[in-house]
């Protein structure tokens, strides 16, 4: 530290220098940003905070669509909303029936394959390294044996992969960034982000809560959660999940049909996600490529996880007809098969003992029973609202319901059920501004919890 006598010129000092002269008995009078100094110092000395060290960055620039992004991912966000109300009330009894993911145990016939595909695994005989990336062909033949006989689709055209989600995401690298999208407004929100990620979408309109250059086809009550497709632009991709999550509707035979002569018509692909194909009770179409015409303009996309209890397993798989071309003729099958050779080493062989031991009679029967559970929920949860005066959707179909609040914040709804009754929901708004007003409930739990869920929702609606 320096001191100036007479001429009272304040001298900028650090931190550290300031303590040293807390040892010189300074004065306690404290002006903003002076420190004055006894009488015998006739100057003004200034401290001034040490710089503070900034981080070290990289060169490289952060993906601009990435942070297009509005927040966080959906389920994410209600994981963290949910991990902040355990800490506000620590002693509460949260039930989850916000994210769809599955509680019972996966049927015994389907673990003991794989257990035995695991032991095998330590001995040279049963020892397996690297698989085909497009799966077993024991695996793709039942899998086409079981859900698409007499369509047209043959065992090749199947590729078996980790998840219907991993595939989405891995057609979106397919298509590229040049591609338009359209999607059902609410839908499962990864079509949305992973179209953003990939730069195919404008920038977010808060005024209307859609991204630009996205085709939202509105899907209501009114039109029974069917898009009204003469008012849809064309698009190159159309993203369409039947039965939908989260509103549990399914389309008809007719209605497909619409959708598929719609494809047809503008030149576009349809991604049609059946995931939850198994849960429909109607007899609507539990493949798109019942429909004719379809192989032309479609690409499927479905999951072990919510049949068989494999959401943490993993296995899934994507059917991609040789019909199925590009502008220019070649097949949309091999620039897939491309991708998946070049990202993917293939879906565990542990995972995929478990799905041919999903496809044996014992297996299809056992998975039939887990459904069978989780739609006894759905009925539970259907027949509670029905009782308290709600319009209530979904349901019959999928495994998850879908209420509507009219005039009121999705996410005030989740809100207010969760800290006066300790239920995570999932807010319909996440699933697009076509959600606003809904809370979407899954059926995905013990059938206790279930029970006790419904209880408190009547004491909060009574």
């Amino acid at each position: 530290m320096s001191v100036i006598p007479n001429n009272h010129v304040a001298t900028s000092i650090s931190s550290s220098s300031c303590t040293f002269l807390g040892q010189h008995k300074l004065s306690t009078t404290i002006r903003t940003k002076n420190v004055w100094l006894p009488a015998k110092y006739t100057g003004i000395c200034k401290c001034v905070a040490t710089p503070e060290q900034t981080a070290y960055t990289t060169k490289v620039s952060r993906n601009f669509n990435i942070g297009k992004l509005q927040a966080g991912y959906l389920f994410p966000e209600v994981a963290r909303r949910k991990t902040a109300h355990l800490l506000k009330y620590p002693d509460a009894q949260v039930i989850s029936l916000g994210i769809g993911d599955t509680t019972e145990p996966i049927p015994e016939v389907i673990t003991s394959a794989m257990a035995k595909k695991a032991y095998a695994l330590s001995t040279r005989e049963g020892y397996s390294g690297y698989g085909a990336e497009q799966g077993e062909k024991p695996l793709r033949a039942a899998i086409c044996s079981e859900y698409y006989a007499n369509l047209g689709i043959e065992a090749d055209d199947v590729f078996v992969s980790d998840g219907a989600k991993c595939d989405i995401s891995r057609l979106q690298v397919v298509f590229g960034s040049n591609v338009t999208i359209a999607v059902q407004d609410p839908s499962y929100p990864a079509y949305v982000d992973s179209s953003v990620i990939m730069g195919q979408t404008g920038q977010y309109q808060k005024d209307v809560e859609k991204f630009s250059n996205i085709e939202y086809m509105r899907c209501t009550p009114e039109n029974g959660f069917f898009p009204d497709l003469s008012t849809v632009s064309r698009t190159d991709i159309i993203f369409f999940c039947s039965p939908n999550n989260p509103t549990g509707a399914a389309a008809s035979r007719e209605q497909l049909t619409q959708l598929v002569q719609f494809a047809k018509k503008n030149g576009s692909i349809i991604v049609y996600d059946s995931a939850y194909a198994m849960y429909m009770s109607d007899d609507y179409p539990k493949s798109i490529f019942e429909i004719p015409g379809a192989k032309e303009v479609a690409i499927e996309t479905a999951s072990f996880s919510k049949y068989a209890g494999f959401t943490g397993v993993r296995l899934g798989w994507t059917v991609i007809p040789k019909d199925l071309l590009f502008s220019d003729g070649f097949p949309v099958a091999k620039d897939f098969n491309r991708i998946v050779c070049t990202c993917f080493n293939g879906a565990s062989n542990i995972s995929q003992a478990g799905g041919l031991a999903c496809l044996t009679p014992e297996g299809l029967e056992a998975m039939q029973e887990v459904i069978g559970f989780y739609k006894e929920n759905t009925k539970i949860i259907m027949e509670t609202f029905i009782s308290l005066g709600f319009k209530v959707y979904g349901g019959k179909n999928a495994p998850y319901v879908w209420i509507h609040f009219p005039g009121q914040s999705s996410w005030d709804v989740f809100s207010e059920i969760l800290e006066k009754t300790h239920v995570v929901t999932t807010p319909g708004s996440g699933f697009g501004p076509g959600g606003e007003g809904f809370v979407r409930v899954s059926a995905f739990g013990h059938r206790e919890n279930v029970v006790e869920a419904c209880r408190r929702f009547k004491q909060l609606y009574k």
